[in-house]
C-alpha cells in the first residue's frame, strides 16, 4: 500500500476471483464459466469489419443491445440498463441507492462483492445468517426496513428461494428496493421478471457471462421499472458512459437473439450436473440441491481445503472457501461431460487413496 492511497480505502479487503492460470493447463472448475463456446452467431458478427471500427466510440446509450433484452424479456426498451458484466450492475446500484440512511442487508454466505461494495462505498455491512441447512429464510427479510440483495439462486451453496417467498419480501418492503442477482437463474431456478409488473421496488440483474457463454465480453444488465433504470443512467452517465465496448454490444446482441442454442448449453450444463451430483453421493460426498452451473459439495474423507489440493495436483482446478461454516466445502463447475468424468475419476482414485 503506498503513502499516497486515500485513507478511506486502507482497510478495504477486495474481491479475490477464481484462478486463472496462464501458464499450465487445468480443467478449469472453478470460475462458473460456461465449457461451451458463444452462439455461432456471435463468431458471424464479431468479424474483421465490426474488429476496425474499435478506433470509434462504442454507443453510450447500448440501444441494439438494449432491444434484443427488452424483446426476450417481453419489457419495454426504458425498463433495461446495461454494464460492465453484472457486477459494474451491483456496483451502479450500491452507488445509487444506498447511504448512512438507506443501507442493504444481504446473507452472510453468498456472492463476496455484496460486502466489498458494502467498504468501498462506506456503507454499514448488514449480513443476515444462513439457516443451519445453508437456504436463506425469506423471513429474515420481511419488513426488514433495509434495501436488499439477494442472489437467486445464491452463490456459492446453489440453492433457491421459491417466487412466493421473493413476493412476499417485495410486498413487506415496498419503501425499500429489492434486488434478486439473478446470475444462475437459467439452470434452474425461476426468474423474478414477470413480478416487475406488481412490483416498482424490484430490481431483477442478469448476466451473459454464464449461461450465455460470454464471461470474456463483460455483459450484465438490469430490469427495472422505468424509474429506477434511469437513477441508474444518472450514475454511469455520471462515471463511464462508454461502459460496454462495440464488440460486446453486438456479441451479446447476437446470442441474445439464439435462444435454441441457449436452451442447448443450459440443459446440457442441467444434465451434466445432475449426473455429477448423483457419482459425488454414490461416493458419499454430501452435495446442495444446487439450481446452478455448479455444484456445492463435501468430501466425506478429506477437508475442503485438502481436497481442492489434491485436485489441483492432478490438473482440475475448484473453488475452495476458507469461511468457517463453509470450509470443507468446495465449488465446482459443471464442465463438459468428458471434464466431468475425468474429475469424477480423480476423486475416486483420491477416496481409495485415503482408505489405503
Amino acid at each position: 500500500m503506498s503513502r499516497f492511497l486515500s485513507q478511506r480505502f486502507s482497510q478495504i479487503k477486495p474481491y479475490v476471483p477464481g484462478e486463472q492460470p496462464q501458464d499450465t493447463e487445468y480443467i478449469k472448475l472453478n470460475t462458473n464459466e460456461s465449457p461451451y463456446p458463444p452462439s455461432p452467431r456471435v463468431l458471424q458478427v464479431v468479424n474483421q469489419k465490426e474488429v476496425e471500427k474499435l478506433r470509434l466510440y462504442s454507443d453510450p446509450e447500448v440501444k441494439q443491445l438494449i432491444q434484443q433484452i427488452a424483446d426476450f424479456y417481453q419489457v419495454s426498451t426504458d425498463q433495461v440498463f446495461v454494464g460492465n458484466g453484472s457486477d459494474e450492475v451491483l456496483a451502479f446500484s450500491f452507488m445509487a441507492f444506498c447511504d448512512q440512511q438507506q443501507q442493504i442487508c444481504y446473507p452472510d454466505i453468498t456472492y463476496g462483492f455484496y460486502q466489498v461494495f458494502c467498504q468501498l462505498f462506506g456503507l454499514q455491512q448488514n449480513p443476515i445468517p444462513l439457516k443451519q441447512d445453508f437456504t436463506v429464510d425469506y423471513q429474515d427479510y420481511c419488513d426488514c426496513g433495509k434495501n436488499i440483495v439477494i442472489a437467486n439462486p445464491n452463490a456459492p451453496t446453489g440453492l433457491s428461494l421459491s417466487l412466493e417467498e421473493i413476493e412476499q419480501i417485495l410486498k413487506t418492503n415496498p419503501d425499500h428496493l429489492v434486488m434478486i442477482d439473478e446470475a444462475y437463474v437459467d439452470f434452474g431456478g425461476t426468474t423474478c421478471i414477470p413480478l416487475l409488473k406488481q412490483y416498482s421496488n424490484l430490481m431483477v440483474i442478469q448476466t451473459f457471462s454464464k449461461s450465455r457463454s460470454l464471461a470474456g465480453a463483460r455483459l450484465g444488465f438490469a430490469i427495472s421499472s422505468p424509474e429506477i433504470i434511469q437513477d441508474l443512467n444518472k450514475i454511469k452517465f455520471s462515471y463511464n458512459p462508454y461502459n460496454v465496448n462495440r464488440l460486446s454490444i453486438l456479441a451479446g446482441s447476437a446470442a441474445m437473439q439464439d435462444r435454441l442454442y441457449w436452451e442447448y448449453c443450459t440443459n446440457e450444463v442441467i444434465q451434466t450436473r445432475n449426473k455429477t451430483k448423483c457419482a459425488l453421493e454414490q461416493l458419499g460426498f454430501t452435495v446442495l440441491d444446487s439450481k446452478t452451473n455448479f455444484l456445492f459439495a463435501r468430501c466425506p474423507k478429506i477437508s475442503g481445503e485438502d481436497y481442492y489440493s489434491k485436485l489441483k495436483q492432478n490438473g482440475i482446478l475448484v473453488r475452495h472457501f476458507d469461511q468457517e461454516r463453509i470450509q470443507d466445502f468446495v465449488r465446482i463447475t459443471i464442465g463438459t461431460p468428458a471434464q466431468m468424468e475425468q474429475f469424477l475419476q480423480v476423486t475416486k482414485r483420491l477416496m481409495e487413496e485415503e482408505t489405503q
